[in-house]
């Protein structure tokens, strides 16, 4: 460690944050001193410790506590990077471009290390598994080291790293206006770039899974019908999704009790019994209101036994 007179050190570097509101910090180290040393290269220029540097700066300390390093420019941008991926709150763009570069630099350095593979390719289930598998044995890439440092899991950190390396710059600004938020660029950047900023203005404010369609369909027939398809896509409305999980739920439970014969002559059947025939009646209804649609099933049987 060295001491260093803070006016001799040079602030040239796009990945400080050198917030002003570091009344809390300076507290800290008015109580228990400077922890973590300001970190520099060789020319005294900044690598680490920008917030810090402001609150020593605020305090009028003339000299600081530094560490040098002597290493490559590439290594010197991994350490600002990774002071700002552990230390410092970030915007989701931000913490993205940060973990994306952090990967290129890391992998670049290391040349041996498991690569965080880019690839939006859909799995089979097998081969889900084999990757899930193949990534709880992963300790070497930069999304398995990032994750011991930030306590992220390794998924999260891969896909953040996916967003920024293959999101379009109008995907990118489209997020920094809240326009789009992470699911939904998580399956646009699915397509190439010029295909995503073709579809961009048609997909914001849809939910994820119409994007996930609309980018199904794009891929599969071009960016012409996938537009199509998001011009006449009806929306399910809420009340019907409001029935589809419990719905699923009900039939899941009734063919249990009718497989297994489970009887029960206890006193709250009555007023099950009441409510199952009031559900039966509102359920024929609903059927009956939608009977004349074109997609219908119609003459459907059902798996079960019929309800006695």
């Amino acid at each position: 460690m060295n001491l260093m007179p803070i006016d001799d050190i040079i602030i040239d570097n796009s990945y400080l944050r050198m917030d002003d509101d570091v009344e809390s910090l300076m507290t800290s180290i008015q109580t228990v001193g400077l922890i973590h040393p300001l970190t520099l290269n060789k020319e005294n220029k900044l690598l680490a410790g920008g917030r810090r540097y402001t609150a020593l700066k605020k305090m009028g300390a003339k000299e600081v506590r530094v560490e040098i390093v002597d290493r490559s420019p590439l290594e010197q941008e991994l350490i600002s990077i990774d002071e700002n991926l552990v230390r410092t709150p970030l915007s989701k763009l931000e913490f993205e471009k940060c973990l994306n570069r952090g990967r290129e630099i890391y992998e670049k350095i290391n040349p041996d290390v498991n690569k965080v593979s880019l690839s939006t390719d859909s799995l089979s289930p097998s081969q889900k598994k084999a990757k899930k598998e193949e990534e709880s044995m992963d300790t070497t890439s930069f999304a398995a080291i990032t994750a011991e440092k930030t306590g992220l899991s390794k998924g999260v950190i891969k896909e953040a790293i996916k967003r920024d390396a293959l999101s379009s710059k109008r995907v990118k600004e489209a997020r920094s206006l809240g326009e789009l938020n992470a699911s939904q660029a998580s399956e646009i950047i699915k397509l190439k770039k010029k295909d995503q900023d073709e579809i961009l203005e048609i997909i914001q404010n849809r939910p994820t899974r119409e994007i996930k369609k609309i980018v199904e369909t794009v891929k599969l027939h071009g960016v012409k019908e996938g537009v199509n398809q998001a011009l006449t896509f009806k929306p399910f409305p809420a009340e019907y999704k409001d029935i589809k999980t419990p719905l699923k739920k009900l039939n899941k439970t009734l063919a249990k009790i009718l497989i297994e014969e489970i009887n029960y002559k206890g006193s709250e059947l009555k007023g099950l019994l009441r409510d199952s025939r009031d559900l039966v009646g509102r359920l024929e209804n609903f059927l009956e209101f939608h009977e004349d649609d074109e997609d219908y099933p119609q003459h459907q049987t059902s798996d079960h036994a019929p309800m006695q």
